[in-house]
Order: structure tokens, then sequence, then C-alpha cells
């Protein structure tokens, strides 16, 4: 399985970055989890082939994470010609969410020439997305933009865990035990916030998930500076993960 960061950066841009997006691909795999603002230019930038995506998996409805699935689907229609189904799979209330952005974005009734479907996923039960085990978890960070989910993925006999946004909540033991990829978000280095990671909290969890491979994403100005004195990987945009 291949991971790429098309964008590892927060809603602010810290560093530079992208909004989050993260491409998991394998030999029959190709989903997006979460599609930030800025994500269609990531793409772009990559050279990603946006038509072989079969699916995008939403964390949560902040913009960061969210706002670029109407650039995604505009894209398809107008640019990329798409033809192929598209799977938008994510929280509850996920089709009120789906019309308000693109009422804000590009209002007016549209008619896609691909069919586009709407999924809803069961938190804390196995839910089949393109043809991938989605197992979504409940973690802390804004409920007024969720529920907030982490997700663990299974697909083609390895398991990816995403943390999406969140504060230490231990029902990231249970989503990202063992998995053979823990992308987790560490917002700050070592204070403590009500709705995002440190990694000194994360850092006293780790042996309890017992990942095979851990990746830091999601970095304000303040995890970013302190980059080169932590030994977990940090993700920059455009970084790829073999596992």
């Amino acid at each position: 399985m291949r991971l790429q960061f098309v964008g590892c950066g927060d809603a602010f841009g810290s560093g530079g970055r992208f909004n989050t997006c993260l491409h998991l691909t394998g030999t029959q795999t190709n989903v997006l989890i979460d599609c930030g603002a800025s994500s269609l230019v990531a793409m772009k930038r990559l050279g990603i082939d946006r038509n072989a995506i079969d699916a995008i998996v939403v964390t949560h409805f902040h913009g960061d994470h969210f706002a670029g699935v109407p650039f995604f689907v505009l894209d398809a229609q107008l640019i990329a010609k798409r033809q192929r189904p598209l799977v938008l799979a994510g929280p509850p209330g996920l089709r009120g969410w789906y019309e308000r952005i693109f009422a804000a974005t590009f209002p007016g009734e549209r008619t896609l020439p691909f069919p586009l479907t709407l999924i809803e996923v069961e938190i804390s039960n196995p839910n089949s997305v393109a043809g991938v085990q989605v197992m979504p978890f409940p973690v802390r960070h804004d409920e007024k933009a969720g529920p907030c989910l982490a997700y663990r993925i299974e697909a083609e006999g390895r398991v990816f865990c995403y943390s999406g946004d969140t504060t230490w909540t231990e029902t990231l033991i249970d989503a990202a035990r063992g998995a053979d990829l823990f992308v987790c978000e560490c917002y700050v280095y070592e204070k403590e916030l009500r709705a995002h990671m440190s990694l000194r909290a994360l850092r006293q969890n780790l042996p309890a998930i017992a990942a095979k491979r851990v990746v830091l994403t999601h970095m304000s100005d303040d995890m970013l500076a302190h980059t080169s004195d932590v030994s977990e990987a940090c993700a920059q945009d455009g970084m790829i993960v073999e596992f």
C-alpha cells in the first residue's frame, strides 16, 4: 500500500503547507481521506489522476478537511470529464453539509455526468466504501463540525489508521492498535489543547497503540519549530509512505 500526503497542513497554512488530504492507493485501492480547501491545487501539482480516485472519505466538516469537495466535484464535471462513479463518505449529517457547502461555493442546480453516491458511515461499525473496509471511531475535536471521526481502514491485507483532528482520547487505542501505518495529527509540541493533539500526550500512549509506523501531521507553527528535535516521522506535502 502507498500513502501520499497531498496536503499535511492545518487550517492556517502553517509552514506554507496545503490543507489536509491523504491519498491511499494499492493494487485495487484508490481513495482520498479528507479533501481540504486547497486539495485540488495540490493534486494537480502532484500530477494525481483525479478520475482514478474511487472515493473521498471525510473525517469532519471543517473547511481544511472538507471544503475541497465542491472544487473536486466541479473539476470532475467540467475539466476532468469524469464518467466513473464517485463515492463521498463521511460522518452522519454528510448530506446536509454537502448541500450547504455547494450552496455557499457554487450555488445553483447541477446535473453531474457521473454517479455520485453519498454514504453516511455508521460509527463503531465496519463500513464498505469503494471496496475497502472503513471503521469509524469517535474522537474529540469540535462537535459543531462533526461527529468528528478517526478511521481504521483495512485494504489489501494492510491496516491504515488516521486520527483525524482530535485531542487525546482512548478510542484512538482501538482505532490504531497494531496498524501498519498510523497517521496522527500533532498540532502542538507540549501544551495541552481542548481540540488538538500534543506530541507529549501522543508519546504517552504510543506503547498501548503499538502501531508499526507512526507519522505526525497537521502541525502548527509551534510543532513545526520542533520537528528537527523529534524522533517520530513528520509529514511533508507530497511525501510518500510505502507500507
